[in-house]
């Protein structure tokens, strides 16, 4: 298996970028192309002990930086490294593509650069997904920022990808899936919402109806259906929130002495939650939709999440989740209908 890595994606690159694929290369015994601006990428890997690891570089003179207009700067930008790394990825020589980068420019790329791996056939629009830790375990929450306004039928399209995902690569025989919005009763949310939730009804999934935002770490659902605003901001406010609860914790544990004792004995339990809450050990999400495994990472990654990243492409692959998702999309567009709206601007 051959696993392209935009090396010069994250904020830290390429030095956390090159450690994490040294250390995914170790630990799965995988290919990881480093894409990038050559000469900086072998100053990170003489850092290394690459002995027996398979780490081949394909330079890459440009990035797309994380202020830049995504779609303009992946058309100007032909040697941009996320877009050397799709190229690589539509011509077979890689199996999937993994960026902690601009997350516009990693859609942008795959949908409108030279290097355009383009969507799976009948899907109207890809969709950005995470992993939400929760008390039960964990969620599958789709779609967290490609698309700001949905139609109906693209929400029950992202149901259908978010479910197959579930499945193949999480393990989840029959995944609950929720459709986020500001009630249980099918009357309550947008418009579009409320349409979803009538087509999500006739589908062929374990569909449990809304969700609200207090639902999402409760472990109502596997899958959470939300469309790309209304996902971003709720599980940014959920990153948020659990951000500041261990600084509570840790601010006011210092502060009282008795506080500190107790500290200490607990600190088994602190050490599991921090793990759970930790972004860094779900490494990155698929962009479900598009004709390939792509794999998008947090800009703020370090070596772990990178590492953690590779693993969900690996993963991904072992599942062949896209050939499993072109198969759903296919079998349910008699009910959904075809695909209206195939624009690549999405």
């Amino acid at each position: 298996m051959r696993i392209a890595l935009d090396a010069m994606g994250s904020d830290r690159a390429p030095s956390v970028d090159v450690e994490g694929a040294v250390r995914a290369a170790r630990r799965f015994g995988v290919e990881v192309v480093l894409v990038g601006r050559q000469e900086a990428i072998e100053r990170e890997l003489a850092r290394h002990d690459t002995a027996g690891l398979a780490l081949p570089i394909v330079h890459a003179s440009e990035v797309v930086e994380m202020a830049e207009h995504p779609s303009q700067a992946v058309r100007a930008k032909r040697d941009a490294s996320i877009v050397v790394a799709m190229r690589l990825l539509r011509e077979g020589q890689v199996d999937a593509v993994v960026s902690a980068g601009n997350s516009g420019g990693v859609l942008a790329a795959s949908l409108l650069s030279v290097g355009r791996i383009g969507r799976i056939e009948g899907v109207s629009r890809p969709a950005i997904s995470t992993i939400l830790p929760t008390l039960t375990g964990r969620s599958f929450m789709l779609d967290i920022g490609a698309n700001t306004d949905c139609r109906p039928e693209w929400l029950a399209q992202f149901a259908m990808m978010g479910a197959a995902y579930a499945k193949k690569v999480l393990g989840i025989s029959e995944p609950r899936v929720g459709l986020l919005s500001n009630g249980e009763e099918e009357t309550k949310g947008s418009q579009a919402v409320q349409a979803a939730h009538a087509i999500l009804k006739q589908l062929p999934l374990r569909f449990i109806g809304n969700v609200e935002g207090k639902d999402l770490t409760q472990g109502l659902a596997d899958v959470i259906v939300s469309d790309g605003f209304a996902g971003n901001v709720a599980i940014k406010t959920a990153e948020g929130t659990a951000a500041m609860l261990l600084t509570l914790l840790r601010r006011e544990i210092k502060r009282r002495p008795l506080a500190s004792i107790g500290a200490l004995l607990a600190k088994p339990a602190f050490r599991v939650v921090a793990r759970v809450l930790d972004y860094r050990e779900y490494g990155g999400g698929p962009l479900l939709g598009v004709n390939g495994v792509v794999i998008i990472a947090h800009g703020r990654s370090d070596a772990l999440a990178m590492e953690n990243a590779i693993r969900v492409a690996v993963e991904a692959v072992r599942a062949n989740v896209v050939e499993v998702i072109r198969q759903e999309i296919a079998a349910v567009q008699a009910l959904v209908g075809a695909a209206p709206d195939a624009s690549p601007e999405a």
